[in-house]
């Protein structure tokens, strides 16, 4: 279930308001080597423990970035300058605004001081910086695998190829403790009402009884179901905790997945 903050009318963001819009052909492309504040102007709660924060641009400018890269949130805690990398979720090349999906952990400085963010604020930022980004026509079949707030670059690359109706096949894996964690769930399932070429599936660590998916960790077998096959024109990004994705990639080597397939945004 979504809720809002309870902001201003035009400050919250609604269901309709966050629909996925068309990047502009013209636009101004804005990117910094040095933090500038960028204001926030609306923020949606997706989770218990997740927000989505929309940050403006002028009307007629975008980030110059591709599906995949990222940003650095700047922040000066206790005195100590520290910055931390996030990936919009937001459609690359939206004019106007882009958006950060962030959960709050404990033992996140940046997360809990953008937590602590309320309409009006200005947030420190710089980037983009180059990440390993979807490019159009590398692949026809691109899976996806993630972690928790590891989704944010995969759903920037999903409503790429899915807007832009390009020639792929995707395939998501969506591993999550449980179906409260699920970030996005509505558009994942609009998604596979929508578009025949997008396949998901959800892996739950701790799931309610009755759940018809995957259960526990990922696996060699959940990976060997769900994934396209390794091949000249398959490719998959993977983002999730450093244990998660060692993990994988050791998975995926030994299932015959070259090493230049397999992408971390």
């Amino acid at each position: 279930v979504v809720s809002f903050l309870n902001e201003p009318r035009d400050s919250a963001l609604s269901q309709d308001s966050f629909e996925v819009p068309v990047p502009m052909d013209r636009v101004t492309r804005i990117k910094t080597t040095t933090p500038s504040p960028y204001p926030l102007t609306a923020i949606r709660i997706d989770t218990h423990n997740t927000k989505t924060f929309r940050f403006g641009l002028p009307a007629d400018a975008t980030l110059d970035m591709l599906p995949g890269d990222h940003l650095y949130v700047h922040a000066t805690i206790n005195g100590k300058s520290v910055k931390r990398p996030y990936m919009p979720s937001s459609l690359p090349g939206t004019a106007g605004f882009f958006d950060l999906t962030v959960i709050r952990y404990e033992t996140g400085v940046i997360s809990k001081c953008l937590h602590d963010q309320r309409v009006g604020d200005t947030v420190l930022m710089s980037g983009s910086h180059q990440g390993g980004h979807w490019v159009d026509g590398m692949a026809k079949k691109v899976g996806f695998v993630a972690g928790g707030t590891g989704i944010t670059p995969m759903i920037s690359i999903i409503r790429w190829i899915l807007t832009k109706r390009l020639d792929a096949e995707l395939f998501l894996i969506f591993a999550n403790k449980t179906e409260a964690d699920i970030i996005f769930r509505d558009e994942w399932e609009q998604d596979l009402r929508a578009h025949p070429n997008f396949h998901c599936y959800h892996a739950l660590e701790q799931p309610s009884a009755g759940w018809p998916e995957e259960t526990g960790r990922i696996t060699a077998d959940i990976l060997c179901r769900h994934l396209p096959p390794p091949g000249p024109e398959t490719v998959l990004f993977l983002c999730g905790t450093p244990p998660m994705m060692n993990a994988l990639e050791e998975i995926l080597r030994g299932h015959g997945y070259p090493e230049e397939s397999v992408i971390l945004p």
